[in-house]
């Protein structure tokens, strides 16, 4: 490989979705005005890529696990401990690691799997308070970023790890067929019943409302695994460089593959986040890395919402303020390849993720390797325009390869 190429990765979390009557059956995606990604759709290439293998869940994780360049059949152990791995918690063979939302609910009903979008500072006092008050050997709880926190399980006592439902797939649902289950399953359910009954007791969290934003209820224990083991992108390409993102989970799938997390002040994961400095972390980062994964999960988090008018304004301002800056920071460069796509769809019909093929478009500065690939443009960046194409990647994980090759 060329030490000297550039490779972006510029993600656009949950942007594809299915057609929308009120959108005259057009998608997000084929209804925003997106003229940077609809360009590189026709002066590079353009595809669909099955993110999410056969018989796995359709979550972030496995998700950006293959954009990455690792085949989650081979590499995914859990989302929890790639999270844990991006806040510095230190895993043992034997620990289970958690995801622990903190959620709203009402009458058993999963009102917000995000807790009102609570804010980081009032998280930690959530935690703490549940920390304090829910003592528990081996059990381990840490705030993380708004309402995406930890609980470590140490020395876990059984072999498979307990389950439970991502509860941002069960928005407006009964909770009760998707609390976690399996062996374990006793000491998750104990730990959220008595979280609802710290918050809603808590003199401190009472007064942290009149404070911050959110609106915690309940914890929501999912997500469980085990400290995951892979080949860095240095080992198996050459490849050094940053991730840029407000979820830990990006940061801890980074780590994994040895890249180091660029925090920008203001990244929120939500529709405010700080675009501007999101693009300018990257141009900075490009002076001396090779390699950049930078997301956004600002059109997920609409998705998650049901909010059509949220999604296409992240839509369009990912488009306006992250792939416009960065394509044109990348003229300097003489040599890179960029890649604009989502990990998976998040359709507002269904407010969760999807597990169908997703649109991608990839640009190399200096051609194709393999010349069939002149004939896979497209008219824009659409997932309609994307199939016309006949581009299909059964195994997303193999777009890594195409960046740096030119060729699978």
């Amino acid at each position: 490989m060329n030490k000297a190429r550039k490779i972006v990765i510029l993600l656009g979390d949950g942007m594809a979705d299915l057609p929308i009557a009120s959108l005259g059956n057009k998608t997000p995606l084929q209804h925003a005005s997106i003229p940077n990604m609809d360009r590189i759709a026709r002066q590079g290439i353009a595809g669909l890529a099955q993110t999410v293998p056969e018989g796995m869940s359709p979550g972030s994780d496995t998700a950006n696990l293959s954009v990455f360049g690792y085949d989650p059949r081979v590499y995914y152990t859990g989302r929890a401990p790639l999270e844990a791995l991006n806040m510095n918690i230190e895993m043992g063979p034997r620990d289970a690691a958690f995801r622990c939302n903190i959620t709203t609910l009402e009458k058993g009903i999963m009102k917000d799997f995000a807790g009102g979008h609570i804010e980081t500072e009032f998280t930690r006092v959530v935690m703490k308070e549940i920390a304090d008050n829910i003592p528990i050997k081996d059990i381990e709880f840490y705030s993380g970023v708004s309402y995406r926190n930890i609980v470590i399980w140490r020395n876990y006592p059984y072999e498979k790890i307990t389950t439970a439902t991502p509860p941002h797939d069960i928005t407006d649902r009964d909770i009760d067929p998707h609390l976690p289950s399996g062996e374990g399953a006793e000491m998750l359910l104990d730990i959220m019943k008595r979280s609802q009954q710290v918050i809603a007791q808590s003199e401190t969290i009472k007064k942290a409302r009149d404070t911050y934003r959110g609106n915690p209820v309940s914890l929501w224990l999912w997500g469980g695994g085990r400290k995951p083991s892979i080949l860095t992108l240095k080992e198996r390409f050459g490849l050094e460089g940053h991730t840029i993102s407000a979820v830990d989970l990006i940061h801890g799938i980074g780590r994994a593959a040895g890249l180091t997390p660029l925090h920008v002040d203001g990244a929120t994961g939500y529709i405010d986040t700080n675009y501007t400095g999101k693009a300018d972390a990257l141009l900075t980062a490009l002076e001396y890395a090779d390699y950049v994964y930078l997301h956004v999960e600002s059109p997920d988090e609409s998705g998650h919402e049901g909010n059509l008018e949220h999604k296409l304004q992240a839509i369009e301002d990912f488009d306006k303020k992250i792939v416009g800056p960065v394509l044109e920071g990348l003229k300097k460069f003489d040599c890179y390849s960029v890649l604009i796509m989502p990990d998976h769809p998040t359709p507002i019909s269904i407010k969760t993720h999807s597990s169908d093929p997703v649109p991608f478009c990839m640009y190399r500065s200096d051609g194709w390797t393999d010349l069939t690939l002149n004939d896979r443009k497209a008219r824009e960046y659409t997932e309609e325009a994307a199939s016309a194409t006949g581009l299909f990647l059964k195994e997303g994980h193999r777009l890594i390869e195409l960046m740096i090759h030119g060729k699978l």
